[in-house]
């Protein structure tokens, strides 16, 4: 993993950083217009060609539906913007845009919007409600003061099939048809959540009705379910890399979580495109009202958000698989094997 330098987190430098960005937080039509087309009309084309298939080779429709999968990130990441108001420059057009992209997303617009807004206002605070928005992670403390089961419970939470295979299909189409989070001030966001739920069932009930259950079963959901296992991981690695930001609600720093608790993840031209420059995802968290095609160009022309970032390949963001507590002493991630070996040490003082 790319190392950054204690000093690129001195204040004067991460003071600097909002304003650069801010400049760049102006949405523009064209450019939104643009994006709508080379991500909808490709899905569709793609979409099309594995109902087509369907009755001559499983294994090419299942290929084209990873490959669609990319297109419905694009798609998803539309929708993210959408909710952060950044897509466009006028409100009612980014609900309606969110909207119609929740139904092929099945992430609930408002609903899904609000836990992750909640995350940028929170992210990497060791508090309760850690989880709305963001993957559970526990400090090693926290971890040692578990029962047996208790931590094989969160092992198995942590664990590699759970996380980036069961999970992303549980979140998909389990937990956000449920409003789950019951804070004060979320009664509109579940009541949008429900309306959500019904207009998703009957979109797919026609769809099975006009062209059969192979739509859903053999088409639609195994794009879904590379989607979510794609955004899951991406999510993952942006921000539970080894040398992450987490700190207690008295002690936390919003631009520090945001610059050095989100990943640069460092990837070809051609897969920032296709999922939406959510790479840039230390960019994102410092506003997220800068536009997502807009976020390359905000790191390219300002080589201070290149020399701060936390950048990782996609080879290095592999390890992160591993990274299951935060040590606090240390201030960094570790795996449990690091875990276990500290704690014989422990035990033979």
């Amino acid at each position: 993993m790319g190392t950054v330098k204690v000093s690129n987190y001195d204040p004067a430098i991460l003071q600097r950083l909002p304003a650069i960005v801010k400049t760049y937080q102006l949405p523009d039509t064209k450019k939104a217009v643009i994006q709508i087309l080379n991500s909808f009309l490709p899905f569709v084309a793609i979409w099309t060609a594995m109902y087509l298939l369907i009755d001559v080779s499983f294994w090419a429709t299942l290929a084209l539906g990873f490959v669609n999968a990319f297109f419905l990130v694009r798609i998803f990441i539309i929708q993210h913007d959408c909710g952060h108001q950044s897509f466009t420059a006028n409100r009612k057009v980014n609900d309606v845009i969110g909207e119609i992209c929740s139904i092929i997303s099945f992430m609930p617009y408002r609903y899904w919007a609000k836990s992750h807004n909640f995350h940028h206002g929170h992210n990497g605070i060791l508090w309760e409600h850690r989880d709305i928005g963001d993957i559970n992670l526990l400090t090693v403390n926290e971890f040692k003061k578990l029962s047996r089961w208790g931590k094989i419970q969160y092992g198995l939470f942590r664990s590699a099939p759970v996380l980036f295979v069961i999970g992303p299909a549980w979140y998909l189409l389990i937990q956000n048809r449920f409003p789950m989070i019951r804070l004060k001030g979320w009664e509109h966001a579940h009541k949008a959540l429900l309306k959500h739920n019904l207009i998703l069932a009957a979109f797919y009930i026609g769809l099975i009705w006009f062209l059969g259950y192979e739509a859903f079963l053999m088409v639609h959901l195994p794009i879904l379910l590379f989607f979510g296992v794609i955004a899951v991981w991406f999510f993952y690695v942006q921000h539970q890399h080894e040398t992450t930001y987490k700190e207690w609600k008295d002690k936390w720093e919003y631009i520090r979580a945001a610059v050095q608790g989100s990943t640069f993840y460092n990837l070809p031209k051609l897969m920032h495109w296709l999922t939406g420059n959510i790479g840039y995802h230390h960019i994102h968290h410092l506003n997220p009202l800068v536009p997502n095609y807009e976020l390359a160009r905000c790191h390219h022309e300002n080589p201070i958000l290149d020399q701060v970032a936390n950048k990782i390949t996609f080879f290095e963001s592999l390890r992160c698989i591993f990274n299951k507590l935060w040590d606090e002493e240390q201030e960094r991630m570790i795996t449990f094997m690091e875990y276990m070996k500290r704690r014989r040490q422990e035990k033979q003082k």
